[in-house]
């Protein structure tokens, strides 16, 4: 059993490189809240009654009448100066889109054509050994594939705050095929969909505290510890959740958060699953 959790640690130690690179290669998610506009009102305010009404005495009025008025011409520099502005955040916006296919291409086309070398301090590949050889300790190889894909997807909500389908859906099918020899996938499947149920009901009463990809991550979860045992699926259930809890509370004793301030809870959910699966008998 040393000699497995060691391979386990060495894969992790040399996982971690790549665990690097390929969150790199993820952008952020887009800002979501309604732009500032008030910057805009005192232009458009400034602007006379019949300019912004469009009134008939305005479009009525003679050449010379127009020629001779300066507030008729100064709209019109106004209007479009804030057009281009507005017309700028589209290409922005859908550049940014989450999990484009062509964006997770190119993240692991790059990931694979390079041959990362380990940062210093090797902090995440400190961190990704670490992980690998506690949970094939306590858990086995079949568990191992969840260590190394738990870590890139933490890594990634974390810098991020996504998790890219290209990684979480591929994940079920290999994460069957390593509880296969187990013998406890039916129970497996049965905890991933009661868990992702759970996650979906909270995300359809609160869409703005969590995103779908928690959804998704949940259904992961709560395969891996079901198949670990009933008692795991529950501490999954309860550990992420209590852990983002505090983490909130203590960035508002820090005053560093406000009640609104949102963070990942994708590492959290996934530091209750090693929890869970690492803890069970």
């Amino acid at each position: 059993m040393a000699g497995v959790v060691a391979l386990a640690a060495l894969v992790g130690l040399l996982a971690g490189p790549y665990v690097r690179t390929l969150a790199s290669g993820f952008r952020p998610a887009p800002d979501t809240s309604p732009p500032d506009t008030p910057a805009a009102s005192p232009d458009v305010r400034a602007a006379s009654p019949d300019v912004r009404a469009g009134s008939l005495d305005a479009r009525a009025a003679s050449p010379d009448a127009r020629a001779a008025s300066p507030e008729a011409p100064a709209a019109p520099p106004d209007t479009r100066a804030i057009s281009p502005d507005t017309r700028a955040i589209s290409p922005d916006t859908r550049a940014i889109s989450p999990d484009t296919r062509a964006e997770a291409r190119e993240a692991f086309a790059r990931t694979l054509r390079t041959r990362p070398f380990p940062a210093w301090p090797p902090c995440l590949e400190v961190v990704t050994a670490a992980v690998a050889a506690l949970v094939t300790w306590r858990a086995g190889l079949p568990y191992l594939y969840l260590a190394l894909a738990g870590t890139v997807l933490a890594v990634i909500d974390w810098r991020t705050s996504r998790l890219p389908d290209a990684i979480t859906l591929p994940s079920y099918p290999l994460l069957a095929l390593s509880l296969l020899p187990t013998g406890e996938l039916p129970r497996a499947l049965l905890g991933a969909a009661a868990l992702a149920a759970v996650y979906g009901a909270l995300w359809l009463a609160r869409p703005a505290a969590m995103g779908f990809g928690d959804v998704k991550l949940a259904g992961l979860i709560g395969m891996a510890a079901a198949a670990r045992g009933w008692e795991a699926w529950v501490v999954a259930a309860v550990a992420g959740q209590l852990l983002a809890a505090l983490y909130a509370l203590a960035l508002l004793l820090m005053r560093r958060a406000s009640r609104d301030t949102q963070f990942p809870l994708g590492p959290f959910l996934l530091l209750g699953a090693l929890a869970a699966v690492c803890l069970a008998r």
